[in-house]
């Protein structure tokens, strides 16, 4: 772990934005946090993208949508605590950061959640499953497809869900939330999706609590 955040503060630049200051401290948390889900997988799982940048909180991004039959854009902005881009940067909120790491086991790691996405994009498609040996696919398939589509029906029904609805947004956002619940409520997971719980221990092959 410790030559892992070496490595990753020498070839990553974290920056802060909106006057954030950037100390020595704050860019070894970032990188102690970004490299836990990355332990397993070594320098390799973060090539392609360069830098972190951080917000003193929370953050807007204009968004936008094309409907192609009726031929109208719609825009709206997003509030958010993390994103990670496709050919870019992953972008945190220093507050939540800190508020992850005040209460450790509450299941939420926005961190853990945008690495997630950035493993997700190693193969170049944003589609809820990493680069995985054969071996290892049918079983990721088979744990983590009946536990999304249960999550959705379970949205749809307006029901309560063991982890954040959020999840059901669409397999890529169902993979890195029950990853932040791997890294910080694994209790929880392990309860109500072992099976996932699984998968996510053979990939992640670090386990806390």
């Amino acid at each position: 772990m410790r030559a892992l955040v070496a490595a990753f503060l020498r070839d990553k630049n974290v920056v802060g934005a909106q006057g954030l200051e950037v100390t020595a401290e704050r860019r070894l948390i970032v990188a102690i946090c970004c490299c836990l889900p990355m332990l397993a997988h070594g320098r390799s799982a973060w090539r392609g993208w360069h830098d972190v940048v951080l917000y003193p909180g929370s953050f807007r991004v204009r968004r936008h949508e094309h409907d192609e039959t009726e031929e109208v854009v719609t825009e709206w902005d997003d509030e958010l605590e993390g994103e990670a881009w496709s050919h870019g940067p992953i972008i945190l909120s220093w507050a939540a950061i800190e508020a992850d790491l005040a209460d450790p086991l509450a299941g939420c790691n926005v961190v853990a959640h945008e690495i997630a996405h950035k493993l997700d994009l190693l193969d170049g498609v944003l589609d809820g499953t990493p680069p995985l040996p054969s071996s290892a696919l049918e079983s990721w398939r088979e744990a983590m497809q009946p536990a999304f589509d249960a999550l959705v029906a379970a949205v749809q029904r307006n029901e309560e869900t063991s982890i954040d609805p959020y999840a059901a947004e669409g397999p890529d956002e169902f993979f890195a939330v029950v990853t932040e619940y791997y890294f910080s409520a694994p209790a929880l997971l392990r309860e109500h999706m072992p099976a996932v719980h699984a998968v996510l221990r053979a990939y992640y092959r670090v386990e806390i609590g």
